[in-house]
């Protein structure tokens, strides 16, 4: 069965792979690029590839592999402590922008950093103002010349030692090493992506993990360099991930199933990505302004500069001043205004909502929508707006004081001003809660402790991560309360909610992995209830770890409807067990241990028979049902 399965696979993979094939190759003779396909890349980047991008993407993947133990367990990384969790807790800050949560949620930022990097990386270039790319540049002419190059490799060697101690004198000979291609793509880039990832974990709010705020960065880059080309890109993305899928899995089956979930929209760190966004689109407006400077400081004389007018310090104006570069459209004000609306509306950043406690949430749609129309305006003043002052008769030529510069304001200093703005309300609200150290109060029930982890479970307690500072706002607060298996660990500064009691119902058991940089251990959690006949369920929660059970939670008993004799029973869960009681009628109320399966008990005259999972009382010719074992959609 796995032989042919296997083979239906690759047969699969292989038809597509050359439909796909056919097809690139029907588009190249048609349109006989001769090199012009990559023409464009290989003017800017090290042989047409985003080296920087793909550097930070291995970083990204050793980390999930080694550092949240992902080699052992690649569908299940420790999550846990690689939160950015407090500015007292360090290590989750350093791991927090590069971590993911699992398989799929490190898939999904790869991919789209592959297309959001790669795009942004082409906006900066290696190459500072692109470079001729000749016909002995062409990959065609690269691999014919390949034999022979193979075959100089011997002299090459020998040439080393002197191609070493010339090195120092040739990166002399470079007026700067930024202009340096290599320093560019293998430092510059990724060290950049890597600074970025690292000051945003300062300024997250809440215990956010994932490599998103430096992919959102490149976007908020590529948004405002390259407006349209990333509005294509998104659509990239998409392509990305289908062929992706096409290529691991050819073939899949599906069938109608029970899920569980908290809404799509409440699982976006919206204030992260928003941080990200923001960040890469104030560092494109800082680059393209001062190229735009540097670009119009050459070459110019007086003449030109009065004839260039309010295109004088444009982004995108020519070094001539008779007009703008081939790209200057692209960059108007709508283009970027629209596109930013376009990113996000598809990448959810309206999202703006409140948590009101136990999976409960309340999304103020309209207001986010609103929230990114004047988060675009912003951008596209910035990005996009004249060096030319507002007020040109009260204007100072070289203001000296607050008023001066008042006076003298211009409209891309303006939207320079705001955008700065937009980043700190967004970033300032985290500092406070960050600052916070975790309550390190005693756990309810008996925890199970794991070098230095608590893990326990609770309803209905007050949920100390939300609540670490106590706001109210518009009829909302941040005291609320929380359900389900709870893991802290004082020294870590954590206190999570690390499976909701909805999550558990569902599953009827989850693992919990706690640990550190390279290790872990696993902590099983495991639901087990009876439900009484039109009474509810009664449930006992244990904890398994090294073969050892142990109960952290025993809910209220259970009645079950039906009576006999003027008698009911009570299902009540127990430490280890679950217990009967008859109640009612004449006489004590009288408690036994739920017999085993296929076996009975009498309680006050009253026979108690277990049928596998089912429970039934009997009195003589009576037989009525009294509960059934709790059953769990996500097991069925």
């Amino acid at each position: 069965m796995v032989a042919e399965a296997l083979t239906a696979d690759a047969v699969h993979l292989a038809a597509g792979g050359v439909a796909l094939a056919v097809a690139l190759a029907v588009v190249y003779f048609v349109d006989r690029p001769s090199g012009d396909w990559t023409r464009a890349l290989r003017s800017r980047l090290l042989l047409g590839v985003p080296w920087g991008t793909l550097v930070v993407m291995a970083g990204v993947v050793g980390v999930y592999l080694f550092v949240q133990s992902g080699l052992n367990n690649p569908n299940r990384p420790v999550v846990i402590p690689f939160r950015s969790w407090s500015y007292f807790y360090p290590e989750g800050l350093v791991w927090s922008s590069f971590a993911h949560a699992g398989r799929g949620h490190i898939t999904g930022n790869l991919l789209a950093a592959v297309v959001a990097g790669g795009l942004s990386e082409y906006a900066y270039g290696h190459f500072p103002d692109g470079r001729e790319v000749g016909e002995a540049d062409r990959l065609a002419v690269r691999l014919r010349r390949l034999p022979s190059r193979v075959w100089a490799l011997p002299s090459r060697a020998r040439r080393l030692p002197q191609r070493i101690r010339a090195a120092p004198g040739r990166l002399a000979a470079v007026e700067s090493p930024a202009a340096n291609p290599y320093v560019r793509a293998f430092l510059i880039v990724p060290g950049a992506a890597v600074a970025f990832g690292l000051v945003s974990a300062l300024f997250a709010l809440g215990p956010v993990i994932g490599f998103s705020v430096v992919v959102f960065a490149y976007w908020g880059f590529a948004l405002v360099s390259r407006p349209v080309a990333a509005v294509v890109a998104m659509a990239g993305t998409t392509l990305v991930g289908v062929l992706y899928d096409a290529v691991r899995v050819p073939v899949a089956f599906a069938e109608a199933s029970p899920s569980y979930g908290v809404p799509g929209w409440a699982n976006v760190a919206i204030q992260g990505h928003a941080l990200g966004v923001i960040g890469g689109a104030l560092v494109a407006v800082v680059l393209l302004r001062r190229r735009g400077r540097a670009r119009n400081g050459e070459g110019r004389s007086a003449d030109s500069d009065a004839a260039a007018g309010r295109w004088r310090h444009h982004p995108v104006a020519t070094a001539d001043g008779g007009g703008t570069r081939a790209d200057a459209t692209e960059r108007s004000a709508l283009v970027v205004f629209g596109a930013l609306l376009l990113f996000g509306a598809s990448r959810r950043l309206w999202a703006v909502y409140w948590y009101l406690g136990n999976e409960r949430y309340e999304l103020y749609r309209a207001v986010g929508v609103g929230l990114l129309a004047l988060l675009a305006a912003i951008v596209a003043v910035a990005a996009v707006s004249r060096d030319e002052p507002i007020w040109p008769a009260r204007a100072v030529p070289d203001p000296e004081t607050i008023r001066g510069g008042i006076r003298s304001a211009t409209p891309a200093a303006v939207g320079l001003l705001l955008l700065v703005a937009a980043l700190a309300v967004v970033a300032g609200p985290a500092v406070v809660p960050n600052l916070v150290a975790v309550d390190d109060g005693d756990l309810p029930g008996d925890p199970v402790e794991v070098e230095g982890y608590q893990v326990t479970y609770a309803e209905d307690v007050e949920n100390r991560l939300v609540g670490v500072v106590d706001v109210e706002a518009f009829g909302r607060s941040t005291s609320v309360n929380t359900s389900g298996v709870i893991v802290t660990n004082p020294d870590r500064e954590i206190w999570t909610t690390a499976v909701s009691k909805g999550n558990l119902a569902f599953w009827g058991y989850r693992a919990v992995d706690v640990g550190g940089t390279g290790w872990r251990e696993t902590v099983w959690v495991q639901r087990v209830g009876w439900v009484a006949a039109n009474g509810g369920p009664t449930y006992r929660v244990d904890a398994v770890r090294n073969e050892t059970r142990r109960t952290l939670f025993t809910s209220e008993p259970a009645r079950a409807e039906p009576q006999i004799d003027g008698r009911t029973v009570v299902v009540a869960a127990a430490r280890g067990t679950f217990e009967l009681t008859v109640i009612g009628g004449s006489g004590n109320n009288v408690t036994a241990p739920l017999p085993a399966a296929n076996e009975s008990v009498t309680v006050r005259g009253i026979t108690l028979v277990r049928e596998g999972d089912v429970l039934f009382a009997e009195r003589g010719e009576t037989r009525v049902r009294i509960a059934q074992r709790e059953r769990y959609e996500g097991r069925q």
